[in-house]
């Protein structure tokens, strides 16, 4: 497990040293879009000519907006609750998601230099917390305490005694699928083009497969000497990541369905189902591949994610 704040200094540490990059921050930008190319101007003064402008700005992405590419969104009527506790007993470098009524409970192991896991909290681990959007309103409301209480009744007691430390984050839960992934000079990639229910955690994978396939399509066409910018180049990415990220949304869609169900025939045959791939190791293979987000066309690119273990009540 990699905390996000300790990927986003080591990015930002490594942008400058990179050859044929340029980083203007802080800094907002206006982008004017032509058939011809992109004009950038930057609040810090500076205007740069483009021939290929990428939005990879979040799920309110503005030039998506600007775009006037529409969006269908699924209310999922859950919050995500994000943070990190610490415990007494050591995680041994494994993960558990239980797969609750309400939506999905993670605990996620961390630990190394800059993060949770030092001298001052030898044992801790984030937790991913997903609920009916009243419920966890609740919860948020809740001081440390009680809060712990909450969560020590999910986790049971494998990792002894808990409390929470630092920051609670949270986030309404939805689907995103967006009528088109390109417009003029304009590809959108990660959340800015799609958002998926995190009961697998996908969404940064499927981001990092949007980033694969669009430097794929733009290095072929620069090699070519062909616009990297055109609309047969953007036409070609769109349709390499369509499929794919169509497939994972009405994936993690059916599981969320799957497992926030509680009939016990669904409940049984659920677990038959996963007692099933613990019992084949071809196919354990191939979804721990999946999971960490080594897909076709992406093994180069990625050395590794996140694989969670499954548990199911």
């Amino acid at each position: 497990m990699v905390e996000a704040r300790n990927l986003r200094v080591a990015l930002n540490a490594r942008l400058p040293g990179m050859a044929n990059l340029q980083v203007f921050a802080p800094a907002t930008a206006t982008v004017e879009r032509r058939a011809a190319g992109a004009t950038v101007r930057l609040s810090t003064g500076e205007v740069l000519e483009a021939r290929l402008v990428v939005a990879a700005e979040g799920r309110n992405s503005p030039l998506r907006r600007q775009a006037g590419i529409r969006t269908t969104v699924l209310d999922y009527h859950q919050i995500g609750m994000v943070g990190a506790f610490a415990h007494e007993k050591p995680h041994r470098n494994i993960a558990l998601e239980q797969f609750l009524p309400n939506g999905p409970f993670a605990q996620l192991p961390l630990g190394g230099p800059g993060g949770f896991g030092t001298a001052d909290y030898p044992h801790a681990s984030a937790f991913v917390w997903a609920d009916r959007t009243a419920i966890a309103k609740r919860m948020l409301a809740l001081n440390d305490a009680a809060f712990g209480r909450e969560l020590a009744r999910r986790l049971g007691d494998h990792l002894g005694a808990i409390r929470p430390i630092g920051r609670r984050w949270s986030y309404p839960l939805s689907a995103l699928q967006v009528e088109r992934w390109t417009d003029t000079r304009l590809a959108l990639i990660g959340d800015a083009a799609h958002g998926v229910h995190p009961i697998a955690g996908q969404g940064l994978n499927l981001g990092f497969r949007d980033v694969a396939a669009l430097a794929e399509e733009v290095i072929a066409a620069v090699h070519a000497g062909a616009d990297p910018g055109a609309p047969a180049v953007l036409a070609r990415y769109q349709a390499r990541r369509r499929p794919d990220t169509m497939l994972m949304l009405s994936g993690m869609h059916a599981l969320e369905r799957l497992f926030g169900n509680d009939i016990p025939p669904v409940r049984w045959a659920r677990r038959l189902g996963i007692a099933a791939v613990d019992r084949i190791p071809a196919m354990k293979r191939a979804f721990a591949r999946q999971a960490m987000g080594l897909g076709p066309g992406v093994t180069g690119l990625l050395a590794g994610q996140k694989l969670l273990t499954t548990a199911s009540r």
